[in-house]
């Protein structure tokens, strides 16, 4: 979420701001209103089939109301903002964010999107791959930003926004997690607290508490490469045709994903040792 909605907020509701590119989002009560677009109704038949497959912890799609917003449910919690808190970088927070995700990957493997499925993404985008870990495609989350995951009693908890949910591969979705999370950034680009953090130990525990693979250890370097190749070519894409990815570029993407690709080309190895 960027900025509030320009238009007088509906009485009885408030505005949401936060760090993503969302605009227009309001809470009302023990509800959030949001714009409907192309994609929301496949991603409210995603989270309904979330739930019923036993993962309460994303937003419960509701309907759509008179105004002709999509209606979900809020998720209460504490949601950091970047850069990240110290409080955030304990390894107990990785533990329970990769364990968190396999709670998702696996409520989510039984669905089978409807053949109509539309799904969000980056405007302009001009990569899009995936790599292969041996797994079955499943829809992830896709876009683990700090602003999207959700604290109770200091550990991540619940997930929101999932605007950019599509089908991927397992690995891929979890190299978007340690991009955040890890992080899979040079140095100059973490929050303070992160700095002199081990790197591969961190990226080590959070696939020993997700239960990764053999095959997506070996894959997830990799991934990790392309990912960020693919977060930097997009951005400067998308940067052109979008006034808030312009605002991101010019407030440091255009300066981090070049150092993140460089610093995973230079660490990629260390990373993939201890994984094995």
């Amino acid at each position: 979420m960027t900025d509030s909605n320009p238009d007088p907020v509906p009485p009885g509701e408030v505005p949401l701001v936060g760090d993503g590119v969302t605009q227009w989002i309001t809470r009302a009560g023990d509800t959030v209103r949001r714009p409907v677009r192309p994609f929301t109704m496949t991603v409210q038949a995603y989270l309904a089939h979330l739930h019923a497959a036993g993962f309460p912890h994303a937003p419960v799609p509701l309907s759509v109301d008179d105004q002709g917003r999509e209606v979900l449910s809020f998720v209460p919690g504490d949601v950091p903002r970047e850069p990240l808190p110290p409080e955030t970088a304990g390894e107990e927070v990785l533990i329970a964010l990769a364990r968190l995700i396999r709670r998702l990957h696996d409520a989510a493997q039984g669905w089978t999107p409807p053949q109509d499925a539309v799904w969000g993404g980056t405007p302009g985008v001009r990569v899009t791959s995936s790599t292969p870990d041996g797994e079955a495609p499943v829809v992830g989350h896709r876009d683990y930003c700090p602003g999207n995951v959700v604290f109770r009693d200091g550990l991540p908890a619940a997930l929101i926004d999932f605007d950019l949910a599509k089908p991927t591969s397992k690995v891929d979705d979890l190299a978007n997690a340690l991009y955040y999370w890890a992080p899979l950034l040079d140095e100059r680009d973490r929050a303070p607290a992160f700095v002199d953090l081990d790197i591969p130990r961190r990226v080590a525990i959070f696939a020993g508490a997700y239960g990764m693979t053999a095959g997506q250890r070996r894959a997830l370097v990799p991934a990790v490469t392309r990912m960020v190749h693919r977060f930097h070519v997009n951005m400067r894409a998308a940067a052109e045709v979008d006034p808030a990815f312009r605002r991101m570029w010019d407030e440091g993407a255009r300066h981090r994903l070049p150092r993140a690709e460089a610093w995973i080309r230079r660490e990629g190895p260390a990373i993939a040792d201890r994984l094995i």
